[in-house]
């Protein structure tokens, strides 16, 4: 693990060291195959959470790289096959989880780091933003002769070229548009202002209306500056910088407390919009893993954030942003995709993610 300090290519590069040891090169668990072959599982990948030093990080940190059970719940099948639910279905609250989570039975690889606030936002401001990216080398030769030894039938080099970027959930695989993926996936959250189009005039709410036969529901308020305000800038008074750059990532303001698991409002800002309560620790302010991003996408692409805002833009979200603009009314909070989020196990303590579903049992 190595943090690079400028430029991620040409930046200051400074490896995380073990708190006790010293080690900068840290063992990963195998995955977990069955009973079998790692009896005690849980015990053996919590050896593997190791506390560490983070080079100008005053506080210690901990890491953990290691297969865990996916924390994500989603009706993935009928999602993508055009919202294949019937809308009695997904506007019903007491059926939000009436369809089985279809990635429940699934594993994921996970890097995961606990890291003190203040190792993490800059003097003037408590707000921080993050994304993922995935590189790879530009060339790639495969032997067809591969000597022996561990993966010697491919050699790659050349420079490192992004081939994946990810912040906030569902963007790159549902508000970008298909010829701009390889695009949005190879670019940077600065240069945002070249995707603003599929944000201001998103096409999935008219697709719903064709999908659920549901004509004349899609929000009128033209451009979506409440789409822009959550997903490109931040919310005023929550996770919006002074300075505004229109920039699609995951954004936190640190200085809001967060709130006890129990009490976590599973949608988030917006469930507490509607709750009139005080967690606005949940995504779009960071995302927590009780946090029904599904659920909440939902709510905001169909107006809900425009019935909150009122006829008086008591949330910011402009005055276009108002209840007359949304055709579906109220109806558009109760939006889901019948899957709860909250089925999902998590830990108490970090990594936080559930120990992953071995290969027997």
């Amino acid at each position: 693990v190595t943090v690079v300090r400028g430029d991620r290519r040409s930046g200051t590069a400074q490896p995380v060291a073990h708190a006790t040891s010293g080690a900068t090169t840290f063992d990963k668990p195998v995955d977990n195959i069955g009973k079998k072959t790692i009896a005690d599982y849980p015990a053996y990948a919590a050896k593997h959470v190791y506390p560490i030093t983070i080079p100008g990080c005053a506080t210690p940190a901990k890491v953990f790289v290691g297969q865990r059970q996916d924390p994500f719940a989603v009706n993935l099948g009928t999602i993508f096959d055009l919202v294949n639910a019937p809308v009695a279905v997904i506007t019903d609250p007491a059926l939000i989880n009436a369809a089985p989570n279809t990635i429940g039975d699934k594993n994921v690889t996970t890097l995961a780091l606990e890291i003190h606030k203040d190792c993490l936002k800059s003097a003037g401001s408590d707000v921080i933003g993050g994304w993922t990216t995935a590189s790879l080398r530009q060339g790639r030769l495969l032997d067809p002769k591969p000597a022996s030894g561990h993966q010697t039938a491919e050699k790659a080099g050349g420079a490192w070229v992004q081939v994946s970027r990810l912040g906030m959930p569902l963007v790159n695989e549902v508000v970008i548009g298909l010829k701009d993926k390889d695009k949005f996936n190879s670019s940077k959250p600065k240069d945002d202002t070249q995707f603003a189009d599929y944000v201001t005039n998103p096409t999935l709410p008219a697709l719903l209306e064709i999908a659920l036969a549901l004509p004349n529901t899609a929000p009128t308020n033209f451009p979506r500056n409440d789409l822009v305000t959550t997903f490109l800038t931040g919310i005023k008074g929550v996770n919006q910088l002074a300075t505004l750059t229109p920039s699609e990532m995951l954004r936190l303001n640190t200085a809001i407390a967060p709130v006890a698991f129990a009490q976590q409002n599973r949608l988030g800002i917006v469930g507490n919009i509607l709750a009139g309560g005080n967690d606005n620790a949940g995504y779009p302010n960071g995302r927590r893993p009780k946090d029904d991003v599904v659920d909440i996408s939902l709510v905001a692409v169909m107006g809900g954030l425009c019935v909150a805002n009122g006829d008086t833009d008591k949330l910011g979200f402009g005055a276009a942003c108002k209840p007359s603009a949304v055709p579906l009314g109220a109806t558009a909070f109760k939006l889901h995709d019948a899957v709860d989020q909250a089925v999902v196990p998590l830990m108490p303590a970090f990594p936080y993610l559930n120990t992953p579903i071995p290969g027997t049992k």
